[in-house]
């Protein structure tokens, strides 16, 4: 309704009117809330308030320590933000502690281009020292970007894994993992980054294309008259040369080969090749695509005869190879030809490749386990940290010491190769190969001596699987069978790194025999007891003789540094077990779904080699962010989204609406576009609630409430169908369902609210009595509606929520945050008006609308209230329609209504069965007032501009009886 009417009645409307404003300006008035949060205390009011409370703990994952926040970083912590305040709001004691991980290569690197490499231009203490000082500063800048996310925590005292105390418990928990089995120590392939200059745990190796060199090589059998026997092959052949063809993407490994590798129940061919007048040995399932790929003709072979892998190749059962093959160009100790045996291997497979491996057991985990079981070993590691050959005879007069693997190291083998005769063909391929996720540069296989947590001796991987299937829920249910692939046969943990920030493996072993000091759990104590003094530093600058006393002389300390992802995994003991809040297990682990192979794993298995058990009883994932044509974001191409620009731009409350509303489970689409419309929507409920807020103006929830049963029908369904909306809102809460929950909410502002209940009752609280039931009980009903409202946004526009709940009236918390889910609804007793009754009215309405709006258009009326409509509607309709009488204008918006058999002639039809609709213009004139047409407009002399029910609320005692 239009507020421009005379002035001499204007003061008779009760026009809306709240402090509330239309616009938000959210970032510029975002920080000043901020502020007054942090003023007031308000995340300690909160745990005073839910004290002795049940708990709910989401535990935090740390993100790590350097640079500044992106929108990943944004989803994730106010994902995490909005589950704790619903749970919160819920009556949980819900604290939220976060946390950073502060150790690794990364900060190491960053810290390296300020003050220069460890012993050359500063010392590892002082390195040290710098790294702790850059991690602070970059918490610090996050922190910063997470308050301003309206994210509330416990920022002031969060978790950071270089603080001394957290480091002395990660030493601890290693104790316990050693205490109850699950540690050794291993000379075996590894995944190792070259720039790193270090060894890679799997979730720091990601895959992507690289362009390698794929090679098919010729090692030539010892013993041709035996292998032709095998075969079962005319005696005449074994007086050819008879060779035995590998396929490698890795030249490079070929100077570390110890075996050929084939599969026992294979089948083999020996291919003759007619021009060359030689043999191949080759799978029988991949001759002829190894014949095109060396560019043959089938004429110019001749399969001679065939045998299973079994019949050349050593079984476990045996105690020497039958046959034996000459490496193509290196040479044994005393510099003759080197022979290596032909092995089997369940391992092998004819799905590409010659059907036979070249077997590395320094470079390949499956090249390693195959042949500790013949026993086959290398006498020593042949490529160094940065991933070079190393000098000894044998590479130098090859001419490889020094050279790259990468590079340089590669074409020298392969020219080695062509000069012994032995490349059979080379060829460009683009394949996926294992990358380091920091360098984005191809790693390699290699066998150092490392630290491991052990997947089987203790039988650590069976308790973790165990914890996944059968006590641990994921969420999405994907999940489960996500972390179950990634884990299922995962190699053992090589938990060691040779860095120099990062937390010791405080362990003492014997210098001849590498055995663990007998002493060890002691002395694992004793040293987490100097860490916690001292920080890490106390173990580098411990002398072995202060513990060990006479013994230091057989005793070295251990200088490896654990893997980051350990340090992480631990924080189920140095955060859920040390903070009195906190408990372990969680109820939730919140993380990107990358983390099944990250956080998730190393935190499951650390507490089940620790405690027996998973740290976690939920876990949820959310998906990736992309650009809103669905590419991956990246800055190279431009088409990231910066949150600080968003929240200076549009505000946190924006970003916080788009997160919910997006469906999070999978890919998450964001642009400038998405968010611009995510900033319309958020108009929409900002602008319901305004609406709420304006028109209980005056309303004194204490004095004013119209109890259940005596609220008008309209306002008591509106009253019971929040209350039960309520309920599924928080259902939707409970089960993170944040889409449909923002759809929920959207859906009430447009369809219940303002397409049809707002509309209704604007006329009624306008033009009544300011003090009347009519008025009193629609602003109760308002009353209810926006005191639960506020509530159920809360979590996720905390901003808003709070400037509603600064200007609803009556008494209550001091802040939306404080408050629990809304329970002041009075009893609505069931009656005829019930939620079917008015879903039938909003349909009814709505094909009205659409037969006002064509008369509209054909200019038959102007505005609806300008109009008297027919109903012809069945018995049913007719029936239900006359439960409100003359009410049913103010529902329909019209001036009059008049109903009408369906069977009689005339209206229009419309979708809506058994109503047809007739419109036309009023003869009458329009009050001035109400801006209804009247027939007793100008009956009253002293109010000749004014209808009879307009004069009665200005003047009246009494009060008209309304229904809607």
């Amino acid at each position: 309704m239009n507020d421009k009417v005379e002035s001499q009645y204007k003061a008779t409307l009760n026009l809306p009117d709240t402090e509330f404003p239309m616009r938000g300006n959210l970032a510029q008035r975002e920080p000043e809330m901020l502020a007054r949060w942090e003023a007031m205390g308000l995340y300690h009011k909160i745990r005073q308030a839910r004290a002795g409370r049940d708990q709910f703990i989401l535990h935090d994952g740390p993100p790590y320590a350097n640079g500044n926040i992106h929108i990943g970083h944004a989803v994730n912590k106010i994902l995490k933000d909005i589950i704790v305040k619903s749970q919160t709001l819920s009556g949980k004691d819900a604290p939220y502690v976060p946390g950073w991980d502060c150790h690794g290569l990364p900060i190491e690197l960053k810290v390296e281009e300020k003050v220069g490499k460890v012993g050359v231009n500063v010392t590892a203490s002082e390195f040290r020292k710098h790294c702790r000082e850059y991690a602070a500063e970059q918490v610090d800048g996050q922190r910063r970007d997470f308050k301003r996310l309206m994210v509330l925590g416990d920022w002031e005292n969060p978790y950071l894994t270089m603080n001394f105390n957290f480091e002395a418990d990660i030493i601890r928990t290693l104790g316990k993992i050693i205490n109850n089995g699950h540690l050794h120590k291993g000379f075996k392939p590894v995944n190792w980054c070259s720039d790193c200059g270090s060894a890679l745990a799997e979730a720091e190796v990601e895959y992507q294309d690289k362009k390698s060199i794929a090679i098919d090589v010729k090692f030539a059998f010892k013993d041709t008259a035996a292998l032709v026997a095998a075969f079962g092959a005319d005696a005449a052949v074994a007086e050819k040369t008879i060779s035995i063809v590998i396929w490698t993407t890795t030249p490079w490994t070929l100077p570390a080969n110890e075996a050929v590798s084939v599969h026992p129940n294979l089948e083999y061919s020996l291919v003759l090749l007619k021009e060359a007048d030689e043999v191949l040995l080759l799978a029988t399932d991949l001759v002829d695509d190894a014949v095109q790929r060396y560019g043959l003709s089938v004429d110019g072979i001749e399969v001679l005869a065939t045998a299973r892998g079994a019949a050349f190749g050593q079984l476990p059962e045996q105690a020497s190879a039958p046959f034996v093959v000459k490496h193509p160009f290196m040479s044994n100790a005393e510099g003759s030809d080197k022979f290596v045996p032909v092995i089997t291997g369940e391992h092998v497979t004819a799905d590409s490749g010659t059907g036979a491996v070249h077997t590395a057991p320094m470079h390949g985990v499956d090249d390693y386990v195959v042949s500790a079981v013949y026993g086959v070993k290398s006498d020593e590691m042949l490529v160094d940290g940065s991933g070079h050959f190393i000098a000894n005879a044998a590479l130098e007069a090859l001419e490889l010491t020094g050279l790259s693997t990468a590079d340089k190291g590669n074409f020298r083998v392969l020219g080695l190769l062509a000069e012994r005769g032995a490349l059979v063909k080379k060829a460009n391929i683009t394949h996926s190969y294992p990358h380091c996720w920091r360098h984005k540069t191809p790693i390699i296989f290699r066998a150092t001596p490392q630290w491991f947590v052990s997947m089987n001796q203790a039988g650590l991987l069976d308790q973790a699987m165990n914890e996944v299937e059968n006590t641990v829920e994921w969420r999405p249910s994907w999940g489960k069978a996500r972390i179950e692939g990634m884990m299922k046969d995962r190699p053992d943990w090589c938990i060691s790194r040779q860095r120099t920030w990062g937390v010791p493996i405080a362990l003492f072993v014997h210098k001849d025999t590498s055995e663990l000091h007998p002493r060890t759990p002691e002395l694992i104590e004793l040293v987490a007891n100097k860490v916690e003094q001292a920080g890490i530093e106390a173990w580098f600058e411990l002398e072995a003789s202060e513990l060990l006393g006479d013994e230091a002389a057989d005793y070295v300390k251990v200088v490896d540094t654990l893997d980051v992802w350990f340090d992480s995994g631990v924080t189920h003991t140095a955060v859920l077990m040390q903070r009195a809040e906190l408990q372990m297990p969680a109820d939730l682990y919140l993380e990107g779904s990358d983390q099944h192979r990250g956080w998730f794993q190393s935190s499951l298995l650390t507490s089940v080699a620790a405690y027996g058990k998973a740290p976690y009883k939920t876990a949820l994932t959310h998906g990736f962010t992309v650009d809103g044509d669905g590419k991956k974001m990246s800055k190279s191409i431009g088409n990231t989204v910066d949150p600080q620009t968003v929240m200076n731009k549009l505000g946190g409350d924006i970003l916080r609406w788009w997160v919910a509303d997006t469906d999070y489970s999978g890919e998450m689409s964001v642009s400038d576009v998405i968010l611009n419309r995510n900033a319309d929507a958020y108009r929409r409920v900002r602008n319901t609630c305004r609406f709420l807020l304006a028109n209980i103006n005056g309303f004194n929830p204490a004095t004013d409430m119209v109890s259940g049963e005596d609220l008008l029908p309209l306002d008591a369904w509106m009253v019971d169908y929040t209350q039960r909306l309520q309920d599924k809102i928080v259902a939707l809460y409970q089960r993170y369902d944040l889409k449909t929950l923002t759809k929920t909410l959207m859906n009430f502002c447009v369809t219940e609210l303002g397409g049809f209940y707002l509309d209704v009752i604007k006329d009624r609280q306008y033009t009544c009595k300011s003090d009347g039931i009519a008025r009193r009980s629609a602003q109760t009903a308002l009353y209810h509606v926006v005191e639960a409202m506020a509530r159920w946004i809360a979590p996720i526009l905390s901003f808003t929520a709070e400037e509603i709940w600064q200007v609803l009236p009556g008494e209550r918390e001091e802040s939306a945050q404080l408050a629990e889910w809304y329970t002041g609804f009075p009893t609505i007793a069931a009656n005829e008006f019930n939620d079917a009754y008015w879903r039938n009215l909003m349909d009814v309405k709505d094909a009205v609308n659409g037969v006002l709006e064509k008369a509209r258009t054909e200019k038959v009326i102007g505005a609806s209230l300008g109009a008297e409509v027919t109903l012809f509607a069945n018995d049913q309709q007719t029936t239900a329609l006359n439960k409100l009488g003359n009410e049913l204008r103010f529902v329909l918006l019209t001036s009059k209504v008049t109903l009408a058999p369906l069977a009689a002639e005339g209206g229009e039809k419309t979708e809506l069965d058994g109503i047809r609709v007739g419109v036309l213009a009023s003869a009458d004139e329009k009050c001035e007032r109400c801006w209804h047409h009247s027939a007793d407009v100008g009956a009253n002399t002293q109010h000749p501009s004014l209808c009879g029910r307009c004069i009665e609320n200005v003047e009246g005692d009494g009060e008209i009886r309304h229904f809607a």
